[in-house]
C-alpha cells in the first residue's frame, strides 16, 4: 500500500533527486529492473505491515502506527533535510498531506485489529480504484467499480458480528484517507521540489498518531526490543518501498506501475497466510481476485492517470 502509508504520491517523486550522500545508493537501487523494484516494495509493506500487527498485544495498534510514523519521519528529516521556507500553497498542501497520511495509517491499522491483513488491505483498495475511475462516464470504468463492489460485499460476508463490521468501516475510512491522499499528493508535487514536503508532511503525521499512541501504550513504546521492531516497520513499510517506488517511477510507465501495485491485495492477503496463519476461504480469495481484477482493468483501460 503501498499500503496505507506509501506516497502514491510518488507523483511527487517524479522530480525528486537524492542529497549527495545518498547518490551511491541511487546509482544501486539503478541498477535493478523497475518491476523488481515495485514487487519487492509491495512485499515489503505487507511483511511490515505483519511484523506491527505482531506488536499489536504489547502496545496496541495505535501504538505500532506511532512507532512506524515518527521513525519513518526521523529518517526522512536527515535524509531530505527539508527547509522551513515554504510558500502558503506549500504550507496548505504539506498540512493536508501530513494530517490525511496520519488519519489513513492510523484507521487502516486499526482496522487490522478487526481484520485479516489480506481483506484490510483490500478495502482500503477501493480509495485508489475510485480516483483511477472517478468522475468517469464511460460503461467499462462502471463494470470495474461493480466488480470493485462485489469483491467488497463478498469480503464483508465472510465476517460475522460487530467486530468485523468495525473493521470493515475503518477499511472504508482508510480507503477514503488514500484517495485524498493520491489528490494531495499531486498538490504536494506541484508545489515542493525534492523529498522535503515529504518529510515535513511525516512530521505533521505524527501529530495525529503519536497522542493516541501514548495514551495506549505509555512507557512500553520504550522497550529496547519495542523501539527496534518499530524502526523495522519504519524501514519495511516506509523508507524502503518509498525508494523503490520512486525510481522505478522513473523508468516505468506510469500505466504499467498502477497494474503492478493492483497485485496488492493478494500479496497481502498471501503474507498474512504466511506470516500470521490468517486463512481466507475460497468467497473471500475469490473477492480479493475481484478487487484485483478491477484495479487492473481500470488501470490498463485509463485515459488518464492522475
Amino acid at each position: 500500500m503501498s499500503e496505507p502509508g506509501a506516497p502514491d504520491a510518488l507523483v511527487a517523486g517524479e522530480r525528486m533527486s537524492p542529497p549527495g550522500p545518498f547518490a551511491l545508493a541511487g546509482r544501486a537501487l539503478g541498477s535493478v529492473p523497475p518491476t523488481a523494484q515495485v514487487l519487492t516494495g509491495i512485499v515489503s509493506v505487507q511483511i511490515g505491515a505483519a511484523l506491527a500487527k505482531q506488536l499489536f498485544p504489547v502496545v496496541g495498534s495505535t501504538g505500532s502506527v506511532t512507532l512506524r510514523i515518527t521513525f519513518a519521519a526521523l529518517i526522512l528529516l536527515v535524509v531530505w533535510r527539508p527547509s522551513l521556507r515554504l510558500t502558503r500553497q506549500a504550507w496548505t498542501a504539506v498540512v493536508g498531506y501530513g494530517l490525511v497520511l496520519g488519519l489513513m495509517n492510523l484507521s487502516f491499522y486499526l482496522a487490522l485489529t478487526q481484520l485479516p491483513l489480506g481483506v484490510a488491505v483490500t478495502i482500503t483498495f477501493l480509495g485508489p480504484l475510485a480516483v483511477a475511475i472517478g468522475g468517469s462516464r464511460r460503461w467499462l470504468d462502471g463494470v470495474w467499480a461493480l466488480l470493485a463492489a462485489g469483491g467488497v460485499v463478498l469480503l464483508a460476508e465472510g465476517g460475522t458480528g460487530e467486530l468485523h463490521l468495525i473493521g470493515v468501516l475503518l477499511a472504508l475510512v482508510a480507503a477514503a484517507c488514500w484517495a485524498s491522499y493520491i489528490l494531495l499528493s499531486a498538490a504536494l508535487g506541484r508545489h515542493t521540489t525534492d523529498g522535503g514536503g515529504l518529510a515535513l508532511g511525516m512530521v505533521l503525521a505524527t501529530l495525529v498518531v503519536v497522542p493516541l499512541g501514548v495514551s495506549e501504550a505509555g512507557s512500553a513504546l520504550l522497550e529496547p526490543w519495542v523501539l527496534a521492531a518499530g524502526f523495522g516497520v519504519a524501514l519495511l513499510s516506509s523508507v524502503i518501498p518509498y525508494s523503490l517506488e520512486l525510481e522505478a517511477l522513473r523508468r516505468m510507465p506510469p500505466k504499467v506501475f498502477g497494474v503492478l501495485m493492483s497485485m496488492e491485495p493478494a500479496v497481502a492477503a498471501l503474507v498474512g497466510f504466511l506470516l500470521l496463519g490468517e486463512l481466507l476461504d475460497a468467497a473471500q480469495w475469490l473477492a480479493v481476485l475481484m478487487v484485483v481484477a478491477a484495479s487492473v482493468g481500470a488501470t490498463r483501460t485509463a485515459r488518464h492517470v492522475p
